[in-house]
């Protein structure tokens, strides 16, 4: 009989083959002591060899499993896909050029895989401390970071950073657009779900190229805050009590 699988490691990559082995040897190594999981690789349209690589160690790890899309449909839809394959109940997320270290991954887990995990917590946010990039992208991110706090306020300093885990019913429930998992604590939020942050290290992009630079990220970003704090405003919670008669059988 198959293990139950606890739970899932869902990784977008776009043209990261000279990062894809080691990423896949270091989350072998600190989720195997956590229980049954299995690594969900989601090539977005590589043009490299990234999807051949990811075949290739998968045909000797029967817990990575690899999808990949036709075209490039950018980080949100290759989480999205992931999630959407996914068997576990948990789901974690790091970035594919190797700068979250899979070592984090437990303190992630840890809060949501626990016997008493509390019944509303939705989301574990990862925090980067010690940010590897250059000064220019760490500025781009203090301003927009700040922006978004002050308009969302979603109690999360670095809602950019891709360790995050989460519940895979929750998120499924969540509007899905592009850039939406820069945005996942703020949905949490809204759906009533809450959420809790942990100090998570960083390091360097050891080889390839980043696949967006600071114009691009700040352009889309002003539509996308715009568009978020609609959805929030719109929001009404309002949960459902099922009405019995008496005596009437559970």
């Amino acid at each position: 009989m198959q293990d139950v699988i606890r739970f899932s490691i869902v990784v977008p990559m776009k043209n990261e083959a000279d990062n894809i082995t080691t990423l896949v040897e270091e989350i072998g190594t600190a989720c195997a002591p956590l229980g049954p999981f299995e690594l969900i690789i989601v090539n977005d349209g590589s043009t490299d060899a990234t999807a051949a690589i990811a075949l290739e160690l998968a045909s000797t790890r029967p817990w990575l499993r690899v999808l990949s899309h036709d075209r490039s449909g950018g980080q949100s839809a290759a989480v999205h896909s992931g999630v959407l394959h996914a068997r576990g109940p948990i789901i974690a997320t790091l970035d594919g050029d190797g700068q979250n270290p899979p070592d984090q991954l437990p303190h992630l887990l840890a809060p949501l895989l626990a016997p008493d995990a509390p019944a509303d917590l939705g989301l574990v946010a990862g925090q980067r401390v010690g940010r590897q990039d250059t000064m220019s992208k760490r500025l781009a991110s203090r301003l927009a970071n700040g922006l978004r706090a002050r308009i969302l306020r979603d109690g999360t300093r670095d809602t950019g950073c891709g360790l995050k885990a989460f519940r895979r019913d929750a998120y499924l429930a969540l509007p899905f657009f592009n850039h939406q998992h820069r945005y996942l604590p703020a949905l949490f939020t809204r759906d009533g779900w809450r959420i809790a942050h942990v100090d998570v290290t960083h390091r360097p992009r050891q080889a390839g190229q980043s696949n967006y630079n600071n114009l691009q990220r700040a352009l889309v970003g002003i539509h996308d805050l715009i568009g978020v704090a609609w959805l929030l405003r719109r929001r009404k919670l309002a949960r459902p009590i099922e009405l019995r008669r008496e005596g009437q059988d559970g």
